[in-house]
């Protein structure tokens, strides 16, 4: 019996549709298909990334999810098209349609898929109405943000509104790397961004929904910090020593950020097993989830075998599995 919920995985749609806006040089999204089920994702006429059928053919997830011999995948948006940089005006069509996307995708096979949303965040109303309409209209579980918004990190008390909105829906958070802070002092490709970068871009967004003081005024908001909470671990011990230790970083937030920290949910995707045991004991058995970032080329193409390394219980395990990934996405727990 397969058992496992990913709750990291990426889709592209299938086609965008064409620009209807009045700007100039906007960064538009294209997809450019060739005849061996590939596309090119095109933004500003450059090629982005080179994507497979699997980013929007459910049958081809299908496949690969009984090959993981996993029972459910989260869709969620390729964090680049998240386009916090756009004019709001032309995000809400594209986020609309990457919504409308996602949903359609779960609807074909809802037993195996489920699907978590995107809002312009960079305006905060506007991101709010989106998130009812995920919510309500589309019945998905949540939304994907990225760890900033055009340089903001997400604990700025500006998004407050945003996450009371998905405390009040109950809508799970999933929160992921974007455009990470320390790009330019990287040496080599490009693609390091994704490889070195990323950790300490999400652990940025982390330590600010403790220092802003997000998650005290926020205590029923369910959120999940993507690839084991990037290096948030292994910063925590320090913010921990400084709260203790400096009066000014006492005075910003008053509870222990070890014991908020329990409250953030995180995926397995670390790719080392002692990483995965301290994410493990820095977030708790019943947060951490099997994420596998499907089905891009860095995924864990086995995740229950990177589970099963840890030696962990039989009712661990099982949480590790499924049943976390159930709370956090509203599923039932039966």
């Amino acid at each position: 019996m397969k058992q496992g919920i990913d709750v990291h995985t990426h889709v592209v749609p299938e086609h965008f549709p064409s620009y209807a806006g009045t700007g100039k040089n906007v960064p538009w999204p294209s997809m450019h298909h060739d005849h061996c089920g590939h596309a090119q994702v095109v933004i500003s006429g450059k090629n982005y990334r080179r994507v497979g059928q699997a980013c929007w053919d459910i049958a081809c997830r299908q496949r690969d999810l009984d090959g993981m011999q996993l029972a459910h995948q989260v869709l969620s948006p390729m964090p680049e098209l998240l386009s916090y940089w756009l004019d709001i005006e032309d995000a809400k069509p594209l986020i609309r349609h990457l919504n409308d996307s996602i949903a359609q995708m779960v609807a074909q096979a809802p037993a195996q898929f489920s699907g978590l949303g995107a809002v312009p965040l960079q305006d905060v109303d506007a991101a709010i109405e989106e998130l009812g309409y995920v919510m309500r209209q589309l019945r998905l579980r949540g939304v994907e943000i990225a760890t900033h918004v055009n340089g903001v990190s997400i604990g700025d008390p500006r998004f407050e509104p945003f996450f009371a909105a998905a405390s009040a829906l109950n809508a799970a958070v999933f929160v992921h790397g974007l455009r990470p802070a320390g790009s330019e002092r990287l040496v080599g490709p490009e693609a390091l961004a994704q490889v070195v970068a990323f950790p300490g871009d999400v652990a940025l967004a982390a330590a600010s929904m403790i220092t802003g003081g997000m998650m005290e005024r926020n205590p029923d908001l369910k959120i999940c910090f993507s690839h084991g909470g990037g290096s948030f671990p292994t910063v925590l011990p320090r913010l921990r020593h400084g709260w203790n230790t400096i009066p000014m970083v006492r005075d910003a937030f008053s509870v222990d950020p070890s014991i908020t920290a329990r409250r953030f949910y995180a995926d397995t995707l670390t790719y080392d097993e002692q990483t995965l045991r301290l994410a493990l004991n820095t977030f708790g058995e019943d947060k951490l989830m099997i994420g596998t970032d499907y089905p891009f080329p860095v995924a864990d193409s086995a995740p229950l075998a990177t589970l099963a390394a840890l030696g962990l219980g039989k009712e661990q395990l099982m949480a590790l599995r499924e049943t976390n990934a159930r709370r956090f996405l509203g599923m039932p727990l039966d």
